[in-house]
């Protein structure tokens, strides 16, 4: 069943990359797109993480391509491939990968987080270059990549998270960010895609945040509806306790009338509060957030634990895919490879269930 699932995905997969533009002249063309991209992304799940390694790879393992395609020429060499990685546009790759990710889904995504991660040894410190900063979107029920946006920095990404979220369908899902997005035109975004959000409150919103604390601390504030889970794991004890209010009309606002919230649509204050014993030792953390949605405790405690789900995705890229260690740095190759490490990355969640 999960061999037929992978199949079924992987000849779903060589149908999106027959609309990637070729950017060769059409009469040159020996070894078409469409197959390249489907060797790259099967030698990547194979575990090869540079040009030299992809091109072996697909030439001892020519007849399992042509058991998806013609490759009547055979298989590209090493320079053949970079230079076609180099050349292929970012953004019309980045399109294939969002039809093909959402033809995967068989519903909407319930919860989807953005996240971004830095490819360190990507950056060329003589030529001043700086390291590629991906930002992914995440259905964190299905478990698949859904999008990604490059920008030069970190200090970018809320850029990077507007257009990403400007290309998914939204409808009825709960977006979580982290504080670095936790802002009103990224909170009214996510509602005009028909979204609601889940945003962190840290230190980038001083004011929001100390009165959010203030609230929960007070002894008035009685009767919140909370809820309790414990992990134990390894002589490990994790307790977190998480904890709504739909009390926000005490916000202040200087925005168009007295009582309207500073972010818009809110609905929900949240505290999570999570206890860890370990060995002896006990610390303790404790974080806020603010949603549009009418969250209950369990809804706001699966959204807050599933956005760190994108975490095992970025630990899975660098040990399965070595993506950090990628020193891929010219023209749009790192940002494609990225690419496809995530085409690989959807393929291998699908035989895994």
């Amino acid at each position: 069943m999960e061999e037929m699932i992978v199949t079924d995905r992987l000849r779903l997969l060589l149908k999106h990359f027959g609309e990637v533009r070729d950017p060769r002249d059409p009469a040159k063309v020996k070894y078409p797109l469409p197959e390249v991209l489907f060797l790259v992304t099967c030698a990547s799940i194979a575990g090869c993480d540079d040009y030299d390694e992809i091109a072996d790879w697909g030439a001892h393992h020519l007849d399992f391509l042509r058991g998806y395609g013609e490759y009547y020429f055979g298989t590209p060499e090493e320079d053949w491939l970079r230079t076609l990685l180099n050349r292929i546009d970012p953004a019309l790759f980045e399109a294939c990968f969002v039809a093909w990710a959402t033809a995967l889904r068989a519903d909407a995504p319930s919860l989807i987080a953005l996240d971004g991660k830095t490819l360190r040894r990507s950056g060329d410190s003589a030529t001043g270059q700086k390291p590629l900063h991906l930002v992914s979107a995440w259905a964190s029920t299905q478990r698949l990549v859904l999008s990604q946006e490059a920008v030069d920095t970190k200090e970018n990404e809320c850029a990077a998270i507007l257009a990403i979220l400007d290309r998914l369908c939204l409808k009825g899902a709960l977006v979580t960010i982290d504080a670095i997005a936790t802002n009103s035109t990224v909170a009214q975004a996510i509602l005009d895609r028909d979204g609601d959000y889940v945003l962190a409150l840290k230190r980038n919103q001083p004011t929001l945040h100390d009165d959010v604390v203030r609230y929960f601390e007070d002894p008035e504030t009685t009767g919140l509806d909370t809820v309790e889970s414990i992990d134990k794991d390894h002589g490990r004890i994790e307790t977190r306790r998480t904890t709504v209010s739909h009390d926000v009309a005490w916000l202040p606002s200087d925005r168009r009338y007295p009582d309207e919230p500073r972010f818009p649509g809110l609905k929900t204050l949240v505290r999570t509060t999570t206890r860890t014993e370990r060995r002896g030792k006990v610390t303790e953390e404790t974080r806020y957030f603010i949603s549009s949605a009418a969250l209950s405790p369990q809804r706001a405690a699966d959204a807050i634990r599933g956005h760190w789900g994108i975490e095992s995705m970025h630990w899975s890229l660098d040990v399965t895919f070595k993506e950090d260690q990628s020193r891929l740095r010219r023209g749009h190759g790192a940002q494609n490879m990225a690419l496809v490490r995530r085409f690989a990355f959807n393929i291998i969640r699908a035989g895994r269930g």
